[in-house]
């Protein structure tokens, strides 16, 4: 019998498939985050349309708390050449980042007018700031309402006399679900999981992955372990912290039922399954 003839192009193309990448084996998590997240200039527009018609004055300092990438403290000095920024983190590594893909891009007056602290927002010691931001739900990291009211405290010394403090939250009735949300970007399928919430706590987990088009998934690029709070909830710590007047911004719907992007005050809503509000704290 004879020799049996080996399949050399077949082993060959084997080969080649295996060592192919994925699209999300090389997929950078915070370009993927700042594409499907963030939309940093309607935040920005908010900020500083918020700021005059409750000040009356144009803002100048912000200081970004959580600041990750540092998007949006790049975003607002981007706006007037008297524009200032703090950003503050505590994670070095996404510093860094947001320094070479976010900082970089700016020129170099603008790069001035950034300061970027790897700091703990408890213990960071910075100029007075016009406006302090923690968005993102960033400050659900704090679990214990000590925790969360000493950090409003301490925010509300590090702001000027007439200065804001701006978060946003989420909720609807399935916020307290294990949920799975799909949104189609552009190359790739961003993947939003409730993967528990405990209604004793109000613990939930929740992650962000992303789905390519070869089929490969960045799973968990990010998982965040946060306490659900409430409005009500977060309007009694901040008076409690001192702050003057609490306002909730909500956001509109389009004639398809789609959210407009557009916040305005509210002191009552619909009982929606998901929402985004604004939450404005007056010094």
């Amino acid at each position: 019998m004879g020799k049996k003839k080996s399949d050399k192009k077949g082993k060959d193309k084997d080969k080649r498939k295996l060592a192919t990448p994925t699209l999300a084996s090389i997929a950078d998590r915070h370009l993927l985050y700042q594409s499907s997240v963030q939309d940093v200039a309607s935040e920005v527009d908010f900020l500083q349309q918020t700021f005059l018609a409750l000040r009356k004055r144009p803002p100048q300092l912000l200081r970004e708390d959580f600041c990750g990438t540092a998007n949006t403290a790049c975003e607002w000095v981007r706006r007037g050449k008297d524009r200032q920024a703090i950003g503050v983190d505590i994670d070095g590594e996404v510093l860094r980042w947001g320094k070479s893909h976010n900082l970089s891009k700016l020129n170099q007056h603008q790069q001035n007018q950034i300061q970027l602290l790897e700091a703990d927002v408890f213990q960071v010691k910075a100029k007075p700031a016009d406006i302090v931001v923690a968005m993102n739900f960033s400050y659900w990291f704090f679990k214990e309402r000590s925790q969360l009211k000493n950090y409003f405290t301490k925010v509300r010394r590090g702001l000027v006399s007439d200065g804001l403090l701006v978060l946003d939250a989420f909720g609807g009735y399935e916020a307290h679900q294990t949920i799975v949300e799909k949104r189609k970007c552009d190359g790739f399928t961003y993947i939003w999981e409730h993967k528990d919430f405990n209604p004793i706590t109000n613990d939930m987990t929740c992650t962000i992955s992303f789905r390519f088009k070869d089929k490969s998934v960045y799973e968990d690029a990010f998982v965040y372990e946060w306490r659900f709070w409430s409005l009500p909830e977060i309007k009694e710590l901040l008076l409690e912290a001192g702050f003057a007047k609490v306002t909730f911004y909500w956001q509109g719907w389009d004639e398809d039922g789609e959210p407009d992007g557009l916040f305005q005050p509210a002191t009552k809503a619909e009982a929606d399954a998901g929402w985004i509000a604004y939450i404005v704290a007056e010094k």
